[in-house]
């Protein structure tokens, strides 16, 4: 319920009056209230009164749950009848918000502007009886203010860190050194070489800031994007790309010579691409890896920053998506002393983790594990991994004929992308080593034909080929938000899944969209797997021009679930959208 206008307190928030609306409204119990006021009367606190109201750990009546200070923040807003609003740092203007006005009168204020507009400036705030800052900011910023009740915890963590932001890139401006901000001043600079101030505290600050800000967001790519007017960063969450933040030119020049720098990159060079990697760690203290690449552009280096999260970088098979059915079909066919096991699919379609998740479980001190890889993904201390070398003449092929006389059992080829490689990989696995390499093809059956295509003899395939995993990734739909679907075709689904038997109740679900979700309905992703395995009859169908609908019929008798299929099984589960499937999906 509101509060008339007339009954509204004036002044600093009250949590004894926060107490009295829980009770009146029978979130809490009055035992409940009895205890909070108790504690809180015990003694005098600094803290603000819904953080208070909070470390008491007070339980709503209606189901038991702690009233935590977002749950207490959201309830306050609907009482005083203000909107509420928890801050998503990826929707906030930094630049804007700073001009907007000082850190000094935020902090005194205790409030935060997070949406500009042409006529409008939004501001958090956690006290809703406290207005008299309004005036004086709708005069300084000449629009009007639109309050927001916030969480007092964010605005304190948020005024600091998009203030410093702000300040550090202002200082990065000043000294930061030329920009180049159009073609022309690109090649003058190239010819010159002259170096911008990597080292300048305003820009080691903001590159700090863009890494932990990336943790903390899940991010999975950093693109520095050099504009003609201004440059812009984007994370990659969730495979979709947001925008950040837009950068100075000369800022953004100046925050990839720093990262090219850390990552033992030539600053100078700035006409070829370049790769490099980087060890930092996380706000846990967690180590994680970052892999860069730089190209010149018409307005300067673009860079692109691969995070490899250690939560994220190697799972088991449950936690990368594997349903029961396929995860106990791979689980043997690793286990087999030697072959050759193929990863498909496009690129960012999870193949680096499946395989360094399953060369993680197969690694044991019996067994020595060796990689070729162009780059090397992710330093793993329990494998021995190559980096291929063009410019040396160390390709795929010359990377696995040195791996022969190293005494491997397991050999890991980042990529067959050639005759070449691929004889070599195919003779690894007739001397008696298991081998895992990947494709880049639409489907698990493609890859026969892929392999025949690069000139390898149908016999040798039949002789040495294991089994073909083909995958894609697909969001899954945020745990806190989603709803039951009931326009979903569930029949379509469940008729769709009945030829492996599989019994239960399916009901699909929906995307709605809430704050931990930042509003997409979304949060994280699974793999869809389509595993072939070799049968005595499959592999009688490989012959020099195979039917490709042949072996794919075959493969599903086998056992073989279609990846649009394994899709349709997670959306009946309610894990995913038929939508995303699709999108992801090749047509079976």
């Amino acid at each position: 319920m509101h509060l008339p206008e007339t009954e509204l307190p004036v002044g600093p928030l009250q949590w004894r009056q926060i107490v009295q609306w829980l009770r009146a409204d029978s979130i809490i119990s009055a035992e409940e209230a009895q205890r909070t006021i108790a504690r809180c009367s015990q003694a005098e606190s600094s803290q603000h009164p819904l953080v208070r109201l909070a470390s008491v750990a007070m339980t709503r009546v209606s189901d038991g749950k702690l009233l935590d200070v977002e749950t207490l923040t959201e309830y306050v807003a609907q009482r005083v009848g203000l909107p509420y609003l928890r801050i998503d740092p990826l929707r906030v203007d930094v630049g804007k918000v700073a001009d907007t006005m000082s850190a000094n009168y935020a902090e005194r204020h205790k409030v935060l502007p997070v949406q500009v507009s042409g006529s409008e400036v939004v501001v958090a705030t956690a006290e809703p009886f406290i207005s008299d800052w309004v005036a004086e900011v709708e005069r300084q910023s000449k629009r009007s203010v639109r309050r927001v009740l916030t969480n007092p915890q964010e605005i304190q963590r948020y005024t600091a860190e998009f203030f410093a932001l702000a300040k550090s890139v202002r200082a990065a401006q000043k000294t930061g050194g030329g920009s180049s901000s159009n073609f022309e001043q690109l090649v003058e600079l190239g010819r010159s070489n002259k170096q911008l101030d990597a080292n300048d505290q305003g820009v080691v600050k903001v590159v700090d800031w863009l890494w932990q800000y990336a943790f903390d967001q899940r991010a999975s790519d950093i693109h520095l994007e050099p504009r003609r007017e201004q440059g812009v960063i984007r994370f990659r969450i969730d495979g979709v790309l947001h925008p950040v933040y837009q950068m100075p030119p000369g800022v953004m020049s100046a925050m990839v010579a720093r990262v090219k720098l850390l990552g033992r990159m030539d600053v100078v060079e700035k006409r070829r691409p370049q790769d490099g990697r980087i060890k930092t760690r996380n706000q846990r203290g967690d180590e994680v890896e970052m892999r860069l690449s730089t190209l010149p552009t018409a307005f300067g280096e673009k860079m692109v920053m691969r995070i490899f999260d250690p939560d994220t970088a190697v799972k088991n098979l449950d936690a990368l998506g594997f349903a029961p059915h396929d995860a106990q079909r791979w689980e043997t066919l690793i286990a087999r002393p030697h072959g050759i096991i193929l990863v498909t699919g496009p690129t960012g379609s999870g193949k680096t983790t499946t395989l360094y998740s399953t060369l993680k479980r197969v690694a044991t001190e019996e067994v020595n594990v060796s990689t070729v890889e162009d780059p090397i993904e992710m330093i793993e201390p329990s494998f021995n991994q190559t980096q291929v070398q063009p410019q040396l003449d160390f390709s795929f092929a010359e990377g696995v004929r040195a791996l022969m006389r190293q005494d491997p059992d397991i050999i890991m080829v980042g990529e067959i992308r050639d005759l070449e490689t691929a004889e070599m990989a195919v003779q690894a696995a007739l001397t008696g080593h298991l081998v895992f390499s990947t494709l880049h093809t639409n489907d698990a059956p493609s890859a026969i034909t892929r392999m025949l295509e690069l000139g390898i003899p149908a016999y040798l395939l039949q002789a040495t080929l294991l089994g073909i995993l083909a995958q894609r990734l697909v969001r899954t739909l945020c745990p806190q938000c989603k709803r039951p679907d009931p326009e979903a075709p569930l029949q379509v689904l469940t008729d769709a899944i009945k030829p492996w038997k599989l019994s239960g109740g399916y009901q699909p679900y929906k995307p709605v969209g809430c704050i931990d979700c930042r509003m997409t309905g979304f949060r994280g992703r699974m793999g869809l797997y389509e595993l072939l395995t070799l049968s005595d009859t499959l592999k009688a169908g490989i012959t020099a021009e195979p039917s490709i609908d042949a072996l794919r019929r075959q493969a599903v008798q086998d056992g073989m679930r279609p990846l649009r299929m394994a899709g349709a099984l997670r959306v009946a589960q309610g894990m995913t959208t038929l939508d995303e499937v699709v999108a992801a999906t090749p047509q079976p």
